[in-house]
């Protein structure tokens, strides 16, 4: 944990790692926190919008009966278990019963197809899963090609309590089962979630992460809410807990500082729901990925009952006109931070720290040694543009790609992780995004990176959000190309094109603007809210 005050330098300077032997996020997040006080851990707003309280000694007691539970149908020490559900007190419970029970847990997105509930669970070999009577409904159709699932754990249906065919009740089930159970001794490197990537290129690949991943967050959480925790502090974020962000850099951070968090089932971000949601529930603490501030943004939304104490993001590089609208609109600046599933949360800003300067990722997270490098791990001079390193060993690093030893190797040059993002720092030590590697577009015989172009594309009066692509052109070897969503009341025309050609040539230069420019009513997203730009490049 960081000291709650000091200069960024000093804390770069004194940090230290604590990282015990032994160690067990389901203990650190649940169990050491239930002292028969009624701490309270979770605001759940259920469907009808009613609102649920669950203390720490009631999660303690629901997931002692499901670990229960789950040692009585044969589950056992590194056995993976999926959890396909939305944001609801069952999603917590389920993986802190996994985690003291010494199982893998596996989130899983809700609009994930058969297709790709089918990989994940056959990759994973999962022996169990929990969802409701949606993701039920996605399992019996693909249960004949998973052999390895054997117990489906069914939320909030009204099953006949029979347990045929493996398909479970699980109200019934923990009603049954004793809430006193001992958790099992794990190591900190003993292995606790499988984290499957967005699959942008290729199927995607599993990241084993172990017990001190949660450890490994903590720095980086605690600077991009201003040293969380603070008196009264209570997190929301719209993220989806299947993801890195809203699992590990929300839910379990929070509840390691004993720290409240809102959960909603929303099922598509509403900007106008956001700001009533953390004004009625007096929401301190936020993390909105770049597409919810996007669409916050577009809708022009305030609220005078929001009270925000910190306002974090990270996902895609937000640039000045997002920063702008933040300060305007909560008074706050928002602190971007930077990281990836494999290893996350390296990289943020704390505006009381020290100055935030658009298009950067941030500084260093103390504790985390970042640098930038060649291909082959070596490091470049400040100012060069590189690939992200992240130097091993670091307790937020993940373990290696589930049975994909090959994938693993190829993610390490040297002693760095290589993240595949390209970037620079500045003799400050500020980290300037440049794009993804395999995003990086190469037009006469300059090498230009999409982030910069599409912050300012969107600072266009017409435009909500672009992204920026290299299609093939026999000239320049590359020409760049932008796809526009615009404003609501602009209509696509030529000259409304060629107006926003110009406006980015005379505000970057004369390499940088869109040749090209296709308006379209959506973008391509990954199931985190990222541009699939591979698609977009495929459309020519």
């Amino acid at each position: 944990m960081l000291p709650p005050a000091g200069n960024y330098d000093d804390l770069q300077r004194n940090f230290l790692w604590c990282v015990p032997e032994f160690y067990n996020i389901g203990i650190d997040i649940c169990d050491r926190h239930a002292d028969g006080t009624g701490h309270l851990a979770l605001l759940f707003l259920d469907d009808a919008r009613r609102c649920v309280r669950y203390t720490f000694d009631e999660l303690k007691n629901l997931s002692n009966r499901f670990a229960n539970v789950l040692a009585a149908d044969g589950l056992a020490r590194g056995d993976r278990m999926g959890v396909l559900l939305p944001q609801s007190p069952e999603t917590g419970i389920a993986h802190i019963a996994a985690f003291k029970s010494a199982l893998i847990s596996i989130p899983l997105f809700m609009l994930f197809g058969e297709e790709a509930l089918e990989f994940r669970l056959a990759n994973s070999g999962a022996k169990a899963i929990i969802t409701d009577a949606n993701g039920l409904a996605k399992i019996a159709a693909i249960r004949n090609r998973l052999p390895d699932l054997g117990r489906i754990y069914v939320v909030g249906a009204d099953l006949p309590d029979t347990g045929q065919d493996g398909v479970v009740s699980f109200s019934a089930a923990i009603e049954r089962a004793s809430d006193r159970f001992v958790p099992a001794a794990t190591r900190a490197d003993d292995p606790a979630l499988i984290i499957y990537t967005s699959g942008t290129t290729g199927n995607p690949k599993g990241a084993l992460h172990p017990h001190r991943t949660l450890l490994g967050h903590l720095p980086g959480v605690e600077l991009s809410h201003d040293f969380l925790p603070q008196p009264g502090d209570l997190i929301w974020t719209p993220a989806d807990w299947s993801w890195i962000g809203g699992l590990i850099d929300v839910l379990f951070p929070a509840w390691h500082h004993g720290v409240p968090v809102v959960a909603s089932r929303a099922r598509k971000f509403d900007p106008d729901a956001a700001m009533a949601l953390m004004a009625e529930h007096n929401v301190r603490n936020v993390f909105l990925p770049p597409t919810a501030l996007k669409l916050m943004r577009q809708a022009r939304v305030r609220h005078p009952g929001v009270r925000l104490r910190t306002i974090a993001s990270g996902g895609e590089s937000l640039g000045e006109e997002l920063l702008g609208w933040g300060q305007d609109t909560f008074g706050l600046t928002i602190n971007e931070f930077y990281g990836q599933t494999e290893c996350n949360m390296v990289l943020s800003n704390d505006a009381r720290l020290f100055p935030v300067r658009p298009g950067s990722m941030g500084r260093a997270v103390p504790g985390h040694d970042v640098r930038i490098i060649d291909d082959e791990g070596a490091e470049l001079p400040r100012g060069e543009v590189g690939m992200v390193g992240i130097r091993r060993p670091d307790p937020v690093m993940f373990l290696g790609y589930w049975q994909d030893e090959a994938a693993t190797r190829q993610k390490f040059a040297g002693d760095f992780l290589r993240t595949g993002d390209l970037a620079f720092q500045d003799q400050d030590g500020y980290f300037m995004f440049v794009g993804r590697a395999d995003d990086l577009i190469t037009s006469g015989g300059y090498r230009i990176g999409p982030g910069e172009i599409e912050n300012c594309l969107i600072k266009h009066p017409a435009i909500v959000v672009a992204a920026v692509v290299g299609v093939p052109d026999p000239i320049r070897t590359e020409a760049i190309k932008a796809w526009i969503v615009l404003k609501e009341g602009y209509t696509p025309s030529d000259a409304l094109a060629l107006e926003i050609r110009d406006f980015v040539r005379v505000r970057l230069a004369a390499h940088e603007y869109p040749r090209h420019v296709v308006f379209t009513d959506a973008l391509p997203l990954t199931v985190t809210g990222k541009i699939i730009r591979r698609e977009l490049r495929s459309r020519g």
